[in-house]
């Protein structure tokens, strides 16, 4: 209990946060001394749906969990102790004013299940005349993006009904999207047979799919949905080893489903930080995976900074690496450098200072084999795009011999450097001409890592199954 007065719990308007000091409670520490009663008189007990849970990454929860519990319609504030701020409204500011009239040969699209990291891709869409509707899942994590969006005009589809609505709607297509969390909904609605056309646009993983025993709903998707696009030509490959002959090949296709919008990378970029001291400056987004002390120890020696985004010193997954940041300050004081997340608004100016940018740094040990290969070497880091479209090479470790998506993506497009130990890396980053060639090649594909680049040759899958 304590004094009425004038304070009042901070509403959603200015911010949500799982802070309960900053919401309130620090307003009444200077108003009075407290006391203890010296009685139990309420108990704090754990369960799933307390609202801490929601807001934290730690416990499945986050952003879009939040926003899918409390059916928020609005642009967020979000502020938990184990990520970082987001502010909806700064974010996606330039996209709210915007409107789009309905293109008389328009599409209405169904999208269904949710949309990752680069939500806002979706807009294209609407850009381009077409109409778009929302049916989401129920669990989403921090970073898959569901409805109600905070941008554009997505219609969202009731959650209970949505077979009969789907009916009345009559949609031109559907496009069920695109993590391992949208395999139960999506093949409700195949099974459902509705009548509509079914895109299946999968990403991650199958691999976890085989843990989470979704297996068989994801195997009847790529043999069942009208047209099955995957995020790269490895995981196209893997799924025709496992499941020989079961779809035709020509209603198959590979596009990221990750993608970038285009508008993020219209900002002036910085000059190059090597341009100022003569060193290399290499840039890591979100986890460092790989990149160890020892490593940015040895980096150092050779006069190779590393430029970290987004790790969290707090509780939680992302604050994980308190321990890392320790030890490889300590390897290489003057050259690791801690930063804030960077969100979309800063990637242009912020990451062209870079003279390259590191993927995953794990070897595969695959030697060709598919069945031997892991999701890191079928996949697409949403990073990849980022840097490539803000005009950064990126860094992968070679795995000669081994299928690796990103491995084979960096020596057919020249967008990188392949390298096998510090001192091979090392060589080529002081090497002047081959990253001068590098840079040249990813500036001359960068539009290639957005969605814009992609979002017609969708269009035409979408056409090519309607009926």
């Amino acid at each position: 209990m304590h004094r009425a007065g004038t304070d009042r719990w901070t509403e959603r308007d200015e911010v949500e946060s799982d802070d309960l000091d900053r919401l309130f409670w620090r307003r009444l520490r200077g108003r009075g001394r407290t006391i203890s009663t010296g009685r139990v008189t309420c108990e704090w007990v754990r369960h799933p749906g307390q609202r801490h849970r929601t807001l934290r990454e730690t416990h499945d929860g986050g952003l879009n969990t939040f926003r899918r519990r409390y059916r928020i319609a609005t642009p967020l504030r979000f502020e938990s102790r184990d990520s970082w701020p987001i502010d909806e409204h700064g974010l996606y500011a330039r996209f709210r004013g915007r409107r789009h009239h309905p293109d008389p040969d328009g599409l209405r699209i169904v999208l269904a299940g949710e949309l990752a990291f680069n939500p806002e891709r979706v807009l294209a869409f609407e850009e381009r005349g077409h109409q778009l509707h929302g049916l989401w899942i129920e669990d989403p994590l921090a970073d898959q993006t569901v409805g109600p969006l905070p941008f554009g005009h997505v219609r969202d589809l009731p959650d209970s009904g949505w077979r009969e609505a789907i009916r009345d709607l009559r949609p031109d297509v559907i496009y069920g999207l695109l993590n391992w969390r949208a395999v139960p909904l999506v093949h409700a609605i195949l099974d459902a047979d509705l009548g509509v056309p079914l895109v299946w646009h999968f990403k991650e993983a199958p691999q976890r799919c085989l843990v989470r025993g979704t297996w068989p709903l994801l195997a009847d998707l790529h043999r069942h949905a009208d047209a099955v696009i995957y995020s790269t030509a490895l995981e196209r490959d893997w799924f025709e080893a496992a499941l020989p002959g079961a779809r035709d090949p020509t209603t198959t296709h590979v596009v990221d489903g990750d993608l970038p919008k285009c508008d993020w990378f219209d900002g002036a970029p910085r000059p190059r930080l090597s341009d100022v001291d003569g060193e290399i400056h290499t840039v890591a987004l979100g986890r460092p995976v790989g990149l160890d002390a020892a490593l940015v120890g040895q980096l150092a020696a050779h006069r190779i900074h590393m430029h970290l985004y987004g790790l969290v010193r707090g509780p939680g997954p992302k604050g994980a690496w308190a321990t890392w940041i320790d030890d490889a300050v300590a390897a290489a004081p003057d050259h690791l450098h801690i930063h804030p997340h960077v969100d979309q608004r800063s990637w242009a100016a912020e990451l062209a200072q870079y003279d390259a940018g590191w993927m995953h740094r794990v070897a595969s040990s695959n030697r060709g084999d598919l069945t031997c290969a892991t999701w890191n070497d079928l996949n697409a880091p949403a990073r990849l795009s980022v840097l490539v479209a803000a005009g950064v090479p990126v860094l992968q470790q070679a795995s000669p011999g081994s299928a690796v998506a990103v491995q084979d993506l960096v020596a057919e497009r020249g967008i990188g450097i392949l390298y096998d130990d510090v001192d091979d890396l090392a060589a080529k980053l002081h090497d002047t001409e081959q990253m001068s060639r590098c840079r040249g090649a990813v500036a001359t594909q960068a539009l290639d890592f957005t969605f814009e680049a992609h979002v017609d040759r969708l269009l035409r899958i979408f056409r090519s199954v309607i009926r």
